[in-house]
């Protein structure tokens, strides 16, 4: 990746201007009920899927809707989706109220312009969507407010969290909430601000774990996520990770965090200052990180964005505890083939070998770390798994490591009845054919991609 200097952001602009100069949202599976998250690859019938609706960064008079099954690889689902009547609308969050519908709530005004109200839209289907309203934010003095974010607490409570500044220092913002009053979603209790957050820290993002709460919020002086926790939503926060505590650099904006299917945690955040999208992803409850990814479909593309996660109706699926083998779907002579304990993609036809076609011969069986996923045996008993990120088959050896390397979640593949099988946990990482071995790799979003790591399960060659 080509990087560049730091370019600023639209709140460095304003101090430019001037002198000098936060929002949340607890993601789970379960729809309408945000706030308790449960991690576990979807049942069978059953699929994961990620939406986003970010405005552009070319204009910030619209919203795409982009959905994904893997939370890395984000596909269109319509350009344009929603347009206001009057004004701008940026940093949209979406959540899924318990009335089944889908709710905006939005910044209405650019970064140049006094903006006192935050804007709502609703729809059925994530696609056509209505305005509802532009509401005034009641705070004396309001000057800007900015980044409103859902949060749905585990009691059910509909909360709107807001960065909100005052015209005697319009460029230093405070993270308030505000609680719905009704399940209408048009009257809000009075805004309070998150103790222990302090002013000056903007796209304040809350996670809830059990009972305490996770807020990752952007320090605007150093330009950096950081983090803190509280045992109530409107605190007092204690931030006890700062600078970049993380590895995720500064010039970082707009966390979001979610669940992954294996337990894990990813946040996403916009990287203005190179002008990349990212995500992380953490194992220990928010203590590390991994390098920060960049998110190749939407960067230079989208801005600020935060993340709903549904399990819905569908999905990619295979036959467990029967014998299967799997067909290239870009190389339709080739299958997988175990070939001196690695996996490859060689030809096997009606004229192979039996020795050949009994190593193209597969038992799919629950996956080892989850029995929502996959796991898949050869003849002599040996699981296939990834191992320096090369496909190769090894004895169980009962550790959770192995588990976790022979296991893998079935996303929906290219074609029909194919299927894409993603690392359990390397989430991202797909089995991917390459110079015909198989190999785990991160997915790039691109097309062929996808077409090299889509299979097509068929009746087993022996």
């Amino acid at each position: 990746m080509t990087t560049r200097p730091p370019t600023p952001s639209r709140r460095t602009l304003l101090r430019a201007l001037t002198a000098l100069p936060a929002s949340a949202l607890v993601l789970g599976e379960l729809p309408g009920l945000l706030g308790t998250a449960e991690a576990a690859a979807p049942a069978s019938g059953y699929a994961t899927r990620y939406t986003i609706v970010p405005f552009l960064n070319s204009d910030d008079g619209t919203v795409n809707v982009y959905q994904s099954d893997d939370a890395a690889d984000f596909r269109l689902l319509q350009s344009s989706a929603y347009t206001p009547p009057s004004n701008r609308i940026r940093d949209a969050s979406i959540f899924k109220h318990t009335n089944g519908y889908y709710y905006l709530t939005y910044t209405t005004h650019t970064w140049e312009d006094v903006s006192t109200t935050i804007g709502f839209a609703r729809s059925a289907d994530r696609v056509n969507w209505t305005f509802l309203y532009d509401y005034t934010v009641p705070i004396t003095d309001l000057s800007r407010a900015w980044a409103p974010e859902w949060f749905v607490d585990s009691d059910g409570s509909v909360n709107v969290i807001v960065s909100c500044s005052t015209t005697d220092d319009e460029w230093i913002f405070t993270p308030y909430v505000l609680t719905a009053t009704n399940s209408a979603l048009t009257a809000w209790t009075s805004p309070v601000a998150l103790s222990g957050i302090g002013s000056n820290h903007i796209d304040t993002y809350i996670v809830k774990v059990g009972s305490t709460y996770h807020a990752f919020t952007k320090n605007e002086t150093a330009k950096y996520i950081e983090y803190g926790t509280a045992a109530s939503l409107k605190g007092p926060y204690t931030i006890s990770r700062t600078g970049d505590w993380a590895g995720w650099g500064s010039y970082r904006e707009g966390p979001s965090v979610i669940q992954l299917d294996n337990g894990g945690w990813r946040i996403f955040f916009d990287g203005y200052g190179d002008g990349t999208y990212y995500s992380s992803d953490s194992y220990d409850t928010f203590a590390t990180w991994s390098t920060p990814a960049a998110l190749p479909t939407l960067s230079g593309t989208a801005r600020h964005f935060t993340v709903i996660k549904e399990t819905v109706v569908g999905g990619a699926s295979v036959t467990k505890n029967a014998t299967r083998s799997f067909q290239s779907v870009n190389y339709t002579t080739r299958c997988w083939e175990e070939q001196s304990a690695l996996l490859n993609l060689p030809v096997v036809t009606g004229s192979s070998t039996a020795a050949d076609k009994q190593a193209a011969t597969f038992t799919v069986v629950a996956g080892l770390a989850d029995a929502n996923g996959y796991s898949f045996r050869d003849a002599s008993g040996n699981y296939l798994r990834h191992y320096d990120f090369r496909g190769r088959f090894d004895a169980n050896d009962g550790t959770t490591t192995f588990a976790r390397d022979a296991t893998f979640l079935a996303r929906t593949g290219t074609t029909s009845g194919s299927v894409r099988f993603e690392s359990y946990n390397y989430p991202g990482y797909y089995l991917r054919h390459y110079n015909y071995q198989l190999r785990v790799s991160l997915t790039d979003g691109t097309d062929l991609f996808r077409q090299d790591s889509s299979f097509v399960p068929v009746t087993s060659w022996a």
